[in-house]
């Protein structure tokens, strides 16, 4: 017979345990899936949270580090523009205490958890879904109601549901160092640098605690490995490594095209980097992720208790897309940038004051994803009308 759940959520990453532990504190009989056995384990984001989650959402303490409030924008010809903010603008999470502490808290109110779990294959099954799972080595199967893929940028779940798929990516890589001295106060540089960040930005944080640095970009212009070593050494020049250690080295795909159209079908629908949901423009994924966790549990929640498909379109990312138009052009324009030269002519521009206010925006500003908890407007009826007229549909 196998097992019956409400709600099958596939991915224990930040996306996941959140959906999860917002799904079972409203009641719901959900189980967590995820093919490692500790979710603490091989994290693949850089865990910087912006000003904007840190105000709206809640985190153990002892998963954040210190406040950031300056920025350090730096070219390859050797210009800079730093910026200050006199509020508490970035904290480094301690992701894997954070991930750990999330499955806690979600086993504690009744989420079944089952680690060494991957997704094989799922079915229709009357007005559920029959889904196959491999546990080293033997099989198991359990019917949901619906289906949450929080499984990553290649997301299994939404080809099974025929989502929308991320088609555009930058690479990251990143390493995570202690004991490395740290004078004056905490800070965030960003090198600007199309050859060893081709379309994106190198990065290092410090927040007197922990170091993290890395670089990203589009993977068929440079290679991630010999790029992290030069930024490692630019590293080094600012900060004496020879006193730290290395303790975590990070790598992954980021998906930038923007938050996916067709993210729910009456089966389930798709949270995280499966549902595109870093910012085009920064690739930060850590706010929008927890905001459509958000949103995506409270219609899942509506939706089963309703089966109405006026609930699911108010996850149709539609709704959002276009509130990304400017961010996505940026993307263009930055990825467009493959000179040194062309950088330092940009950082000439925002030297200026409109050129610093728009650093300012971009870094500090509060705008890195919609109110996506906003009820459905005028703007929102054509993608309701065409979720209800056949726009959502069942998986093949």
């Amino acid at each position: 017979m196998g097992d019956s759940v409400d709600v099958l959520v596939v991915g224990a990453g930040l996306a996941g345990l959140e959906t999860a532990r917002r799904l079972g504190r409203v009641g719901l009989d959900v189980a967590l899936v995820d093919r490692k056995a500790d979710p603490g384990a091989g994290v693949h984001t850089t865990g910087i949270f912006v000003r904007k989650s840190l105000e709206d959402f809640e985190f153990p303490a002892q998963a954040l580090g210190p406040p950031i409030r300056r920025v350090d924008l730096l070219a390859p010809g050797g210009r800079s523009v730093s910026l200050r903010s006199d509020r508490d603008e970035f904290r480094v999470g301690r992701m894997a205490d954070l991930y750990r502490l999330r499955l806690a808290d979600v086993r504690q109110i009744g989420v079944r958890w089952w680690p060494n779990h991957t997704w094989i294959s799922g079915r229709a099954d009357g007005d559920g879904t029959r889904v196959t799972l491999a546990a080293r080595g033997t099989i198991r199967e359990v019917t949901a109601r619906m289906v949450i893929g929080a499984d990553g940028a290649r997301s299994a779940v939404a080809e099974f549901l025929g989502l929308d798929r991320n088609r555009t990516w930058i690479v990251g890589i990143e390493e995570v160092w202690q004991g490395v001295p740290l004078e004056g106060e905490p800070r965030f540089w960003c090198w600007i640098d199309p050859v060893h960040a081709p379309g994106y930005l190198a990065w290092a944080v410090h927040d007197g605690q922990e170091l993290h640095f890395g670089t990203g970009g589009y993977q068929d212009r440079f290679d991630p490995g010999a790029s992290l070593a030069v930024i490692r050494d630019r590293v080094h020049g600012v900060l004496d490594l020879g006193r730290g250690v290395r303790v975590e080295r990070r790598g992954g795909l980021i998906p930038v095209g923007g938050v996916l159209g067709r993210i729910a079908s009456p089966r389930g629908l798709l949270v995280g980097d499966a549902a595109g949901a870093p910012s085009p423009l920064t690739a930060g994924g850590l706010d929008p992720c927890l905001r459509l966790a958000a949103l995506a549990s409270d219609v899942v929640a509506r939706y089963l208790g309703t089966r109405s498909l006026v609930e699911l379109a108010r996850y149709d990312g539609r709704r959002f897309r276009a509130r990304f138009v400017s961010r996505l052009l940026m993307r263009r324009l930055f990825g467009a940038l493959r000179s040194p030269a062309a950088v330092d002519l940009a950082f000439r521009l925002l030297a200026t004051g409109a050129g610093r206010r728009f650093a300012q925006h971009v870094f500090f500003g509060r705008g890195s994803f919609p109110d996506v908890g906003a009820p459905l407007t005028v703007r929102d009826r054509v993608p309701a009308a065409a979720l209800v007229s056949g726009g959502i549909r069942d998986p093949v």
